[in-house]
Parts: structure tokens; sequence; C-alpha cells
């Protein structure tokens, strides 16, 4: 097995490639990366997430199948990422098939990242939009954002006294920086990476009460005003731009990059058709 020390230049370059292209890699010690490769509040010996503190909190049946000091890091779009990766790419590549053209641009990114930063190396990648065959996720995003110290998960179990009775309340992260302006995009396994830290608890940005009950009914009720992603004040948020394509129903997306001169009408056409017609 290799020493994390043995990669760390690895790492910086991959957060350099990945800040490029607007995405954010976060490790259990709050954030590893920030631009001009500082590791934010990490010692240069690299104390990073290991894969147990996952499992920790979960059931096995979710488990992810490595042992307990492997490396995982975790992929962060930032509200940049849109005009300054996504729009790119439509432009200079286009969109391949039928999936998601925001899938697409992220698994560019990503996978042009690993294979350029660490060729040789034993790098898993799931993405946050993929399944296994028993149609669970491949991994739980937003409790990897909390466990790896990115963003802090709050859920109804973190509010008490409330007046919610037996209703169901998804829970929703919240980045210390960008509040809720921000998507998790990837989990990457270093096989053969292991690590040793103290483990760091993500920042409680929403630490009262009454802004935990604030933040969780404005998602849970209000979820298409955006108003839960300003629970706090971020730094960036999403342009008008992306916002109008993430209010778009996902099937009318590809007409929407067609009027912006990104998809060429036909292709538009058949790939419409396609999304309103699975079978």
């Amino acid at each position: 097995m290799c020493r994390l020390c043995d990669n760390v230049n690895g790492l910086l370059n991959l957060s350099l490639f990945l800040w490029r292209q607007y995405f954010l890699p976060a490790s259990r010690n709050r954030c590893i990366f920030e631009p001009g490769i500082n590791l934010a509040g990490t010692p240069a010996n690299g104390q990073l997430n290991g894969i147990g503190w996952y499992n920790s909190v979960l059931r096995p049946s979710l488990h992810l199948a490595y042992p307990d000091d492997t490396l995982a890091v975790v992929v962060l779009s930032t509200p940049a990422m849109f005009e300054q990766a996504f729009l790119p790419f439509m432009e200079e590549r286009g969109c391949q098939g039928l999936s998601d053209p925001i899938d697409q641009c992220v698994k560019h990114c990503v996978s042009s990242a690993v294979s350029q930063c660490f060729p040789g190396q034993k790098v898993d990648v799931s993405y946050d939009y993929e399944l296994l065959p028993s149609r669970k996720p491949k991994f739980l995003a937003q409790t990897a954002a909390h466990m790896c110290g990115a963003a802090f998960y709050y859920q109804k179990s973190d509010v008490t006294d409330h007046s919610w009775g037996e209703k169901k309340m998804c829970g929703v992260c919240v980045h210390p920086r960008f509040g809720g302006w921000f998507a998790i995009r990837a989990l990457l396994v270093f096989r053969d990476v292991t690590v040793e830290m103290v483990q760091l608890n993500p920042p409680d940005c929403v630490p009262t009460r009454e802004g935990r009950i604030q933040l969780l009914e404005a998602f849970n009720f209000r979820w298409q005003d955006w108003s839960y992603r300003d629970i706090i004040c971020p730094v960036q948020t999403y342009s008008q731009k992306q916002r109008d394509y993430f209010s778009t129903p996902p099937a009318q997306r590809f007409a929407l990059l067609t009027t912006w001169g990104l998809l060429p009408r036909e292709d538009s056409k058949l790939q419409n058709e396609s999304s309103e017609n699975p079978h």
C-alpha cells in the first residue's frame, strides 16, 4: 500500500485541475483545497478522509466495500461551474447521447482530472447520479459531504420540539461558504492509499433551532423559490442563466440549450422525444 504522503503532489495537481473547472475537492478536514493550492486547515502530510467514517453512520447494506482507512475525496461543484465549465463544455463537445448534459460535463471533468493527475493509480469514481443494480445510489452524497467535513447535513433529527409530527422531512446540506448554492457531484476512492487522522466535524452554519426549522421547511415546502440556499450569506450564488436552466423541467432542457445555440435543433428534437418517451 502506498502512503498518502507519496500522493500529495498528485492531490494538489488534482485540486488545481478541478479548480480550473470550478469543481471543489473536499476532505474530512473540511475543504482540502482552496485556490492557490493552499491546504485549508489540513497539514501538508495529508490528513484526509477514511472510508470508515462514512460507513460508521450507515447500516451495513449501505457500506462502501473498502477498508476503513482507505482515502476518499468528495467533489463538489461551485456556482461558477455553470459558466466556466458547463457552457464551454457544451460549446466545445456538445451533448453525446441522451444522458443529462450536466452529468456528462461532470464526468468529463472529473475523469480527465483523475487520469491526468494519477496515471496508473487505482481510483474508483462514483457519481451522484449513478445507481447500483438494486436501484440504491452508489453512495449517499449528503452523508459523504457531512462526514468529509465539507458541508453540514441538516436533518429532522437535528431539530428539537418541532411541529412536523410523523411528516417526512428530507435533509439538506449547507456549505460554510456557498450556503445551498453548490452540488455534490462525485466520490473518489483511492484504493491503494491509506490514511490516519483525527475526525473533525463540518462547520455548523445553522446552529439555532429556529434557523434549522426555517431551512428544512424552505427546502421541503418551497424548494422551487431557492430561498433555502440563502440560509446563510453565500460568497457566490447561481447566475440568472443557471437558475433558468435548473428551473426548467429536465425534458425541456435540451430545447433550452438549443435556444442558447449550444445544441443543433434536430438533436434537441430527438433528445426531447426520448426524454418524454423513455421506452
